[in-house]
């Protein structure tokens, strides 16, 4: 790792200085040093803007210099910092999950779609939870919701109680560790999944390889494989109106299309494209049509 190194004394050069260290790591690096800085001085990005004078202090240099170092050094930012924002909050993470990205907010928003035609309570499971950015964002979105989270990690389990805890769910939110949600009695009312789906050839191209947890990334040879795990599952986990949502990688849709229809007969399948009009969630209900 490279060594941290002492930055000028002001908050404007800091931020100059930062992005000259970050410009061979980062694609942004004036934002991302900004971000940095913010950070250490626990201050929004936007106070750097109207206090360029104002000095560093001590504690704060040091914190700044130190977590630069680690960003040089190629650790992913949202893992330099410990949080990342979802679905307009803030969640912790750590090396044992998955950065939570804008593309899984397309699976967010539909879940909410779903949830706002149903009255009563909802019963919803989120297989894979991870971080708990979807179980978490679903259960503060809609209080009459009660959530099942899953993953097969005890680690990522941790970190998703504490999110729950920050974020005032915990109650409304039940941590599981099982493989996919093997066990668990049926009758949910939403049942969502990001599963791994980058085919495992592919992984070596992908930095997040290096640093993100490999089982929740990789997918199997086509990058299908535990999605079609979960397929045969859902007849048992789901409610006679329940609605299955699954997030896909880009060029997955008629794969997952055809592992629905083979596991599944009869069942209604319909893609929902992210803000990019790419395939992003597979929508999976009961029934002909």
């Amino acid at each position: 790792m490279t060594p941290a190194v002492h930055p000028p004394p002001t908050v404007e050069a800091a931020s100059r200085w930062g992005a000259q260290q970050l410009r061979r790591v980062a694609g942004h690096p004036r934002l991302e040093a900004q971000v940095l800085l913010a950070d250490s001085l626990g201050v929004p990005r936007t106070w750097l803007q109207a206090h360029p004078e104002a000095e560093l202090v001590e504690a704060a240099a040091e914190v700044y210099g130190s977590n630069l170092a680690r960003r040089e050094s190629g650790v992913p930012l949202p893992y330099v910092l410990g949080w990342w924002e979802f679905f307009g909050r803030r969640f912790r993470v750590t090396p044992q999950v998955l950065i939570p990205r804008p593309e899984t907010e397309t699976l967010v928003e539909r879940g909410l779609h779903w949830l706002a035609r149903r009255s009563g309570t909802s019963r919803v499971l989120d297989v894979g939870t991870g971080s708990g950015c979807i179980a978490v964002s679903l259960a503060a979105e809609v209080p009459h919701c009660h959530v099942v989270g899953t993953d097969l990690s005890a680690e990522a389990l941790c970190v998703a109680r504490e999110n729950a805890a920050q974020h005032g769910v915990a109650a409304r939110l039940d941590l599981v560790q099982v493989d996919l949600a093997c066990g668990l009695v049926g009758g949910f009312d939403l049942l969502c999944a990001n599963l791994p789906y980058l085919p495992t050839a592919d992984l070596p191209r992908w930095r997040v390889s290096r640093w993100e947890p490999r089982p929740a990334l990789d997918g199997g040879v086509a990058g299908t494989a535990v999605i079609r795990r979960l397929l045969p599952a859902l007849p048992d986990l789901m409610s006679t109106s329940g609605v299955a949502l699954l997030e896909i990688g880009d060029g997955q849709e008629e794969l997952v299309r055809l592992a629905v229809e083979q596991a599944l007969p009869g069942w209604r399948v319909r893609s929902i494209p992210d803000l990019a009009a790419i395939p992003r969630v597979i929508e999976v209900l009961r029934g002909a049509g």
